[in-house]
């Protein structure tokens, strides 16, 4: 079903709770897998609602259910973790965070990608919908994903047993902030977002003195030799209309402490491949490898290669109908002029593994799923852009995962909890009247 003209009544009387979750999360940011406080802010709030609630899902996930007759079974989706990044937005609220990183030194930490607002939505939409069970039929689902940044937390919780420890759903529903006006949404026609993999190649020698290098296999070298090379596996060796992207993303050598005159024993470079489709994907993927493992056999001495995937997520193809259906209810709720199209991007989701994509994982190919973007920037904020036009604006504003990205509260949230009210609405079964 599509809902009705105008947004649905009541949602107003939920920004003050929504803010004080959002701003509350906003200040105490967790990392990837670290998300403990975070999981239980979320998961309280569910159960105070009435949710039946699974908490430590495929490590901190949160997953909900709530039951109301017989229909659809619907999930909202919305992630817990945050980003190492140092906050520069200057608000009263901004994180003073810090945790540890992954080699245990500290690291500074920082919603700068939206997932609190993803949450505080998510948790908003849950308590409109459990409290107007009136409105419709089916079944409710929540979930707040762990590790959504290292792209490992719908894979867990899955692997954990998610659809087997609550309903299917039958649609996944989920949305992202971007930096483009607070008060609209966007759909895509086709992908959204790439699907990537991300490589860790690691090149391995014996070590040696800066005076004797042709007596070693130099691992940075090589390393070095491939990062250049990279960029030619995109530029020369696929269709520019596959938008092929590879990034090498950082290069690590030697040992601290070290003097110059040592030769690394060891270079670990992370690569990530992304595209648009399956197969250039693969064929990406593939042409990265026969590349280091060609840069490390064309030395003298050859270091050692060793290629890792650490992680692998799908291309985010909204269902067409499901879009269509949610695309819809969005313009009866905001209008047409507040929801507007979105060209597919190469940033990345996980995302899909939620839906029929991650059917290999959960058995149920037939899950479908949308998901739209979210405004986050205030008037002031636009105004304040460079720039004259909207495309002139949109470069120069702070984007997701800049330490300066902040959504403009109020109209973030109001817009965000109505968009997956409305779209939630959209795919669960009128209440007979």
């Amino acid at each position: 079903m599509t809902v009705g003209g105008g947004v649905p009544p009541g949602l107003d009387a939920l920004l003050p709770s929504t803010a004080e979750l959002y701003l509350d999360l906003h200040r105490h940011p967790e990392l990837s897998g670290a998300e403990e406080r975070t999981a239980a802010r979320f998961a309280d709030r569910l159960t105070a609602d009435g949710f039946r609630v699974l908490r430590g899902v495929g490590g901190h996930g949160v997953a909900a259910e709530l039951a109301n007759g017989d229909g659809p079974a619907v999930l909202l989706r919305a992630e817990l973790d945050a980003l190492p990044v140092a906050e520069e937005t200057g608000v009263p609220y901004a994180s003073t965070a810090t945790a540890p990183g992954p080699d245990g030194r500290p690291v500074p930490v920082m919603h700068a990608c939206g997932h609190d607002a993803h949450l505080a939505c998510a948790a908003a939409a849950a308590r409109w919908l459990a409290e107007h069970r009136d409105r419709w039929r089916g079944t409710l689902l929540v979930v707040g994903q762990p590790a959504e940044e290292t792209l490992s937390g719908a894979r867990a919780m899955l692997e954990d047993g998610l659809y087997d420890r609550i309903t299917a759903p039958d649609v996944v529903l989920a949305q992202h902030t971007a930096a483009f006006p607070a008060g609209m949404v966007a759909h895509a026609d086709g992908p959204l977002m790439a699907g990537s993999v991300t490589l860790e190649v690691v090149f391995e020698g014996d070590g040696g003195h800066a005076a004797t290098p042709h007596l070693t296999a130099d691992p940075l070298l090589a390393a070095a030799g491939a990062v250049t090379r990279l960029p030619a596996v995109a530029a020369r060796e696929t269709d520019p209309a596959e938008r092929l992207l590879v990034t090498a993303s950082s290069l690590r050598a030697g040992d601290t402490g070290r003097t110059g005159n040592v030769i690394a024993t060891r270079a670990e470079l992370r690569v990530t491949v992304r595209a648009l489709s399956e197969a250039a994907l693969v064929r990406g993927t593939a042409a990265v490898e026969r590349v280091v493992r060609a840069e490390a056999a064309s030395a003298a001495l050859p270091p050692r290669v060793t290629v890792r995937e650490l992680a692998r997520s799908g291309v985010t193809r909204p269902d067409p109908g499901v879009t269509a259906a949610v695309r819809a209810a969005h313009q009866a709720a905001f209008g047409a002029a507040r929801v507007t199209g979105w060209p597919a991007s190469s940033a990345t989701e996980d995302f899909p593994l939620l839906t029929g994509a991650g059917g290999h994982l959960h058995g149920r190919p037939g899950i479908r799923g949308a998901y739209w973007m979210l405004g986050s920037v205030g008037p002031t904020q636009w105004a304040a852009a460079p720039g004259t036009g909207p495309a002139e604006k949109f470069r120069g504003l702070p984007h997701n995962h800049s330490p300066r990205y902040l959504p403009s509260v109020r109209l973030t949230l109001d817009t965000g909890t109505a968009a997956l009210v409305t779209a939630a609405l959209a795919q669960l079964d009128p209440a007979a009247k």
